[in-house]
């Protein structure tokens, strides 16, 4: 059953194969809850990391995480095997990299506010037009004074900087009012305290990190975990769809190779698209359309078709359906959209499959041969090899603590940006200033014993003379005395 070249799905009337040169022409895992979706991650998950393709998937209920564990052949696995004719299944095990947002249930990911941008970070705060032209007005001006945005105090000081500024920059690059500020400051205190804080910052991932083969050739599966990060799904959605755009700015044309260079799923992909503007849903399918060519393969996971939009769905062609309820009229929908995507099988129909399908069964539909879709085969899903379920939490830290990113990622990282760039500059006024008005005072000072002493020919100074010389002295020395208890004082603080 098992073929060289190809991941064995499972079988229909015959075995259901995935040709790994089409692995990077995207796809689409749907079904109601609890119909098998993340069973059919898992198969192809493996079957990506057996072949030398390594794999990143979010982990929203832990149930991934068995991966990285030796299987156990349950009852209903075995039966599953000899259900299928799958002489070839055996208990196996695949390399695993847990990550998380938070640092807690793997190595911490973090990317800097510059990278992530004023578009995706104003999806992420849910901005209005004139909050995002504010956003995009901070980070022109970041460029071109040369401020590193990299965590969120870098943004926060910034926008403070803009609001006292507000006037000289409204002339250069448009109208800034205090309300958009005040606005976007208060929607990042809302992220901080979904803990976005964690995620902003430096050391930020590198992709290569993502795409590592262990010493037997097989790739890495890199699982995010994703249970507590969905409390917070604007930012889960974001930071997945940034990490698309990554996928796409760094890696290389490769065209169509042999196989995928990274295989990246999507799950719970209603969320990057509920209530999304129009230009992000373009931005979205520009890179899914785009990615293809540097070798990246993207599966979407979701409950029903109908949650993608129509210009992303044309580009998903490998297709696994798991049943859907049909008993309102969205539902209904979903269905008749489901099934009029696959490629007819003259045996059944497809749209009352759907609603019939037992857990475990899918509707699947992959590219063939000159990347024809295959006909659609109602199919009993393959077992996976490795654990299904999830590892106990001391399983999971010996495999963090053993990963080949440990210690890379564990501790931030905090360089002069524009928190220490702008503290200063406000530091530095602040004393020239305070300066500025000792200096008046002194002068002042000066000028009021000059015109109030008596005038006289003699040179010598009268006792009274030398008095108030010898205060004035006095006054002097205690003003520079204060300036630089003040100087130091502030530098205190700014370390």
């Amino acid at each position: 059953m098992l073929v060289d070249d190809k991941i064995f799905l499972g079988t229909s009337t015959h075995p259901e194969y995935l040709a790994l040169k089409y692995g990077n022409r995207h796809g689409l895992i749907t079904g109601a809850t609890g119909t098998g979706k993340t069973v059919t991650l898992q198969v192809l998950a493996e079957g990506f990391s057996a072949a030398g393709v390594p794999v990143f998937a979010a982990d929203i209920k832990g149930d991934l995480s068995g991966v990285g564990k030796m299987g156990a052949a349950q009852g209903w696995q075995t039966q599953r095997a000899a259900d299928i004719g799958f002489a070839d299944f055996k208990d196996d095990v695949f390399p695993v990299v847990f990550w998380d947002l938070f640092g807690r249930q793997g190595h911490p990911i973090r990317a800097t506010v510059s990278e992530m941008g004023a578009l995706l970070l104003s999806r992420m705060l849910e901005l209005n037009d004139t909050q995002e032209g504010v956003l995009n007005i901070a980070f022109k001006l970041a460029d071109d004074e040369g401020l590193l945005l990299l965590d969120l105090k870098d943004l926060r000081a910034l926008l403070v900087n803009i609001g006292e500024r507000a006037k000289e920059i409204s002339t250069r690059y448009g109208n800034v009012t205090t309300a958009s500020i005040g606005s976007i400051q208060r929607a990042l205190l809302v992220l901080e305290q979904q803990g976005a804080e964690s995620f902003f910052g430096e050391r930020a991932l590198e992709i290569a990190d993502l795409m590592r083969t262990d010493r037997d050739g097989r790739g890495f599966i890199s699982i995010l975990a994703a249970d507590e990060l969905m409390r917070a799904p604007r930012l889960y959605a974001t930071f997945l769809l940034w990490m698309l755009s990554e996928l796409f700015e760094e890696l290389p044309e490769v065209g169509d190779p042999d196989k995928p260079k990274l295989v990246f799923f999507f799950d719970e992909a209603h969320l990057l698209f509920d209530d999304a503007p129009k230009v992000l849903i373009d931005k979205v399918e520009q890179v899914v359309r785009l990615v293809r060519s540097k070798g990246v393969g993207v599966y979407f996971v979701t409950q029903n078709p109908v949650d993608i939009p129509e210009t992303v769905l044309a580009q998903l062609s490998n297709r696994v359906q798991h049943a859907l309820r049909a008993y309102t009229p969205r539902e209904q929908k979903a269905v008749r959209v489901a099934a009029e995507t696959f490629r007819p099988n003259p045996d059944f129909s497809t749209e009352e499959v759907i609603t019939q399908l037992g857990i475990g069964e899918a509707l699947v539909s992959v590219l063939e041969a000159k990347g024809i879709p295959s006909v659609v085969g109602r199919t009993l899903i393959r077992p996976p090899s490795a654990q299904v379920g999830p590892l106990s939490p001391a399983e999971r830290e010996s495999i963090i603590a053993s990963s080949p990113v440990a210690g890379l990622y564990d501790n931030p990282t905090d360089r002069e940006s524009a928190f220490e760039i702008l503290t200063r500059r406000a530091r530095d006024r602040q004393l020239a200033e305070e300066r500025q008005r000792q200096d008046d005072e002194l002068r002042k000072a000066e000028r009021t014993y000059q015109d109030d002493r008596p005038r006289r020919t003699s040179s010598r100074q009268t006792p009274a003379e030398a008095a108030m010389n010898s205060l004035a002295r006095t006054v002097a020395n205690r003003l520079g005395s204060a300036l630089v208890r003040g100087i130091l004082g502030g530098l205190k603080r700014g370390r």
